[in-house]
């Protein structure tokens, strides 16, 4: 059987369509999309920062279109989903509680996630802190009293947030719920009383080769160099893995312009017709969150889409290349640009302080419609009145170069 060749564009195309941002939502988004949306990524990377939405909150909208963020929470405090450190700290369905079981385990191998001589230097306190939380119920690290200032004059951590820290990357607690984005903990035999390590636990082995089933399939097509990121794998044996999959049939190889070989994942086979035949359209246009699984492997985005991105915020103001939290803009099929935005909650107004697009984007009017929905739509989600813009590519949005109203009708 001859091997299948793609265009560069069907190849991205297919992924899109695996990641759930190939179209725009065909209806309105409803409290139980949230789990199968998550489930179709694998993960949803958690970042704090909340200049615009909260990462998490925004990988979703970028997916549903407008919906409620307090589903997310909804969905956590009902059980469908858990926390722990996967690409990095994520939700992840709790039903795939067992394949990070293992990590939990041996948190030792967890870099600085955890830190052993912590855990034994303030053994006492992290053992009293467990029988109040078998006492008391769940708690969050603001439940107790802060410390005063460190040596070098900043707030330091609390001891406790240390000590649940330790606790939830050890799997002594897990996260039940967020209050105002801040982590609510149980213990995790309350939360998982049905779970016995000596039955259930899943070999290191058998569930990195599961998390590298959910990559694929996450992916939809992929590069093998690629598979390993997604859940932050180290050099898994990947040749006989994908060996055996191309036999049960689950990925088959194609052959895609300029990337070369690649592999598809089964789920996507219905489609490879009209991909092949260059039907598979991208109608979708979004503003991504710097952690999107389409861009947080930056060397897979480079790759893929030719897109070369870095995270800025903590790079110091006068080295900044493009701006503090710099979010990409996704246009049928295309990461065509991105933009340095900030979200001023009170006023309602979504502050575009600079827009770039990539080399070789021209403007046109498929474009501008595109930006200007995919912009306003992210911009009436957090309930801005109004958009304004500064820093502009030349000639877009040459009829609105300052900014537009929100039509909230």
């Amino acid at each position: 059987m001859s091997i299948p060749h793609l265009s560069l564009t069907a190849a991205r195309n297919l992924h899109l369509a695996a990641q759930g941002l190939l179209k725009k939502p065909r209806r309105r988004a409803k409290p139980t999309d949230i789990l199968p949306t998550i489930q179709r990524m694998s993960l949803l990377q958690i970042d704090t920062i909340n200049i615009v939405a909260r990462s998490p909150y925004l990988v979703l909208f970028s997916r549903l279109g407008p919906y409620t963020p307090q589903w997310l929470d909804e969905a956590l405090l009902r059980g469908e989903l858990m926390e722990y450190w996967a690409h990095e700290a994520c939700f992840l369905p709790r039903s795939d509680f067992g394949l990070v079981r293992h990590r939990m385990l041996a948190p030792d191998k967890m870099g600085w996630k955890f830190r052993q001589d912590w855990m034994h230097e303030h053994a006492q306190e992290i053992d009293q802190l467990i029988a109040h939380i078998h006492e008391k119920g769940p708690v969050r690290s603001a439940d107790f009293e802060h410390p005063r200032k460190g040596a070098s004059g900043w707030w330091e951590w609390k001891p406790h947030k240390r000590h649940l820290e330790g606790l939830f990357t050890s799997g002594k607690v897990m996260v039940v719920e967020r209050r105002n984005f801040q982590r609510v903990y149980d213990l995790t035999h309350r939360v998982m009383p049905h779970w016995d390590d000596s039955r259930d636990l899943i070999e290191q082995r058998d569930a990195e080769a599961a998390m590298l089933g959910n990559s694929a399939k996450s992916l939809g097509i992929f590069r093998a160099s690629w598979l390993a990121d997604y859940y932050r794998l180290r050099q898994p044996a990947l040749k006989p893995l994908l060996h055996n999959w191309e036999e049960e049939g689950r990925v088959v190889r194609v052959d895609v312009a300029t990337l070369g070989e690649m592999w598809l994942h089964a789920d996507l086979l219905p489609l490879l017709p009209q991909a092949l035949e260059g039907k598979l359209t991208a109608t979708h246009s979004a503003v991504l969150s710097p952690f999107d699984p389409v861009v947080w492997d930056r060397k897979r985005a480079e790759q893929f889409f030719d897109f070369h991105y870095r995270l800025e915020c903590y790079t110091p103001a006068p080295k900044r290349q493009y701006g503090y939290f710099v979010l990409p803009l996704l246009h049928k099929g295309l990461l065509v640009g991105r933009m340095d935005a900030k979200m001023h909650r009170k006023r309602g107004v979504l502050e575009i302080f600079a827009l770039y697009l990539e080399e070789g984007i021209a403007v046109n009017a498929s474009l501008e419609k595109g930006l200007i929905f995919a912009i306003s739509q992210f911009a009436e989600w957090q309930h801005a009145k109004q958009v304004t813009l500064a820093r502009l590519p030349d000639g877009l949005f040459a009829s609105c170069r300052s900014g537009w109203e929100i039509d909230i009708a």
